[in-house]
């Protein structure tokens, strides 16, 4: 797909962040662009801008966790434009917290929409692309797909499970000319982190929760790790890269810190992460000595 004049790819979370950047990019390169997301007024804004530059985009405001939308998208698309030559799986959240302490409802919710709902519009796709015998599919995973943290293991194992997705995909759908690539972005300065704060917010401030004391933990060392975020047209050029190949790699892993944190889970037995967060958290007895309330406070506060 060395050429992306004349393809049509469709972008869910294209509202903001990873997926506003990412259709904007794509558009430049020539595709036409179909914007996916719940907000339709900030569809249109990016639509807008697309299309005064010379673009082409298509707006669907889309809840990717609502079926009748998601088939709506799709047909939408080939309605329009007859063909669906890309997709790119952008739409997710992050669920923090202890995994004892987050409500089972709160896990189903990020599981249906970070992999549940993934794979439905997945297979929406799929028959449009093997009637053509080609196609793209790129799916936005995450170094957390690799590595899991204490107090983030919820939002980790959804992008855990895109690993296995993308793998088992990619040599399912070869037959039919159809290739799958996993985008692994770190950490990325977009309004992910504030909405995944805000959802976890009850739980990591609760200062009845027995994990409280380390909680301030948590949040300095994530501050320290958003201090490192680079922009997400980073994630753009990437995923550019991905359909611009003509034989794309499995895996695209950026920015430089994501690249040298999978070599190092490459290299490293399990024990040296374990290490690594028990110390970075204070994952210890003795900071259960730590007054509750007291933890919890600093981190509103941080």
């Amino acid at each position: 797909m060395a050429q992306l004049s004349g393809k049509v790819i469709i972008v869910t979370g294209a509202s903001a962040g990873i997926g506003a950047v990412t259709a904007r990019t794509l558009a430049r390169a020539g595709a036409t662009v179909i914007l996916a997301a719940r907000r339709g007024d900030r569809l249109e804004v990016i639509k807008d801008e697309i299309v005064s530059n010379g673009g082409r985009a298509w707006v669907v405001p889309t809840d990717i966790t609502n079926s009748d939308d998601r088939e709506r998208l799709v047909q939408t698309a080939v309605d329009q434009f007859g063909r669906i030559d890309g997709l790119v799986n952008n739409a997710g959240f992050g669920q923090g917290g202890p995994i004892e302490t987050v409500p089972i409802v709160d896990i189903r919710q990020q599981f249906e929409t970070n992999v549940f709902s993934l794979l439905a519009l997945t297979q929406l796709v799929i028959p449009v692309m093997r009637k053509q015998a080609s196609g793209r599919i790129v799916i936005i995973g995450s170094v957390a797909g690799r590595i899991a943290r204490p107090f983030s293991s919820i939002y980790d194992a959804t992008k855990h499970a895109l690993e296995a997705f993308s793998d088992g995909l990619r040599n399912e759908l070869s037959p039919f000319g159809i290739q799958v690539v996993l985008i692994e972005p770190g950490f990325i300065s977009t309004e992910f982190a504030e909405v995944a704060g805000k959802t976890a917010a009850p739980i990591l401030m609760d200062p009845s929760s027995p994990y409280a004391p380390f909680f301030a933990h948590r949040e300095s060392t994530y501050n320290q790790f958003r201090d490192r975020a680079v922009p997400p047209q980073v994630i753009g050029d990437e995923i550019l890269k991905a359909f611009k190949a003509t034989h794309p790699k499995s895996r695209y892993a950026a920015p430089r810190h994501a690249r040298v944190f999978l070599l190092l889970k490459w290299l490293l037995p399990d024990g040296f992460f374990d290490w690594l967060w028990r110390r970075q958290y204070k994952l210890t007895k003795e900071s259960l000595q730590a007054p509750p309330a007291a933890a919890a406070g600093k981190s509103a506060g941080s």
